[in-house]
């Protein structure tokens, strides 16, 4: 179901809010984009907060984990209330303990080494991690070829500007970014703007897959 709803929405916002008292503000700048996912990354403190009080106070919306690099993180991350776990690599013990414990694991894979393990575990869906600096969407074809039943997150370097060549692969299921809510944006509270970028980056996601399946 998460993936599912990730996939339908199609747009993963990675977040770095170090303002906490600003998560539900957030929360409504996104869902008013047509945005209802959120990465919360644990590249600032208390990340775990955040993803506690936009879980609270905004149920519907799918909250995620993000830069999940221990297990002393994916903890408070599931303990937070987070449906989601983001790492950039693939972590053998976070995976499973993430499965173990109900709560979707989405590990960064670039090779076929590292899809192969996410395999392993029964994923089928892979962050694929930094997405510009590994090839893009020429790699994701050519990872698809022997994965047929794999698909990518793609996340790192993508930008409004190059967001529909991603969105329009057939193997990607949604788009991670932090475009929409950089840190200049959070930290000038510039929530309409945030707003207006969502809305722009559904559409253009709407309208690569509408071309796609002609």
């Amino acid at each position: 179901m998460c993936i599912s709803e990730i996939s339908k929405t199609g747009i993963v916002p990675v977040i770095k809010l170090t303002k906490i008292e600003n998560s539900e503000r957030l929360a409504e700048a996104l869902l008013n984009g047509g945005v209802n996912v959120a990465e919360i990354t644990f590249r600032a403190a208390g990340a775990e907060n955040v993803i506690r009080r936009i879980t609270k106070n905004f149920p519907d919306m799918i909250v995620g984990a993000g830069t999940v690099v221990n297990l002393e993180q994916a903890r408070s991350a599931a303990e937070a209330g987070a449906k989601f776990v983001v790492s950039p690599g693939i972590d053998e013990e976070i995976v499973k303990w993430t499965q173990d414990n109900g709560l979707v694991p989405l590990p960064g894979c670039v090779t076929p080494t590292e899809i192969m393990i996410a395999v392993r575990f029964g994923i089928n869906v892979v962050k694929f991690f930094p997405a510009a600096q590994y090839g893009g969407v020429d790699t994701i074809k050519a990872l698809s070829g022997p994965f047929e039943s794999l698909r990518f997150i793609p996340t790192g370097g993508i930008s409004i500007g190059n967001l529909a060549e991603y969105a329009g692969e057939e193997k990607v299921a949604a788009c991670g970014g932090s475009f929409m809510v950089s840190s200049k944006l959070l930290e000038e509270e510039k929530w309409n703007e945030i707003t207006e970028i969502c809305i722009e980056a559904r559409n253009i996601i709407e309208l690569a897959r509408k071309i796609r399946r002609k």
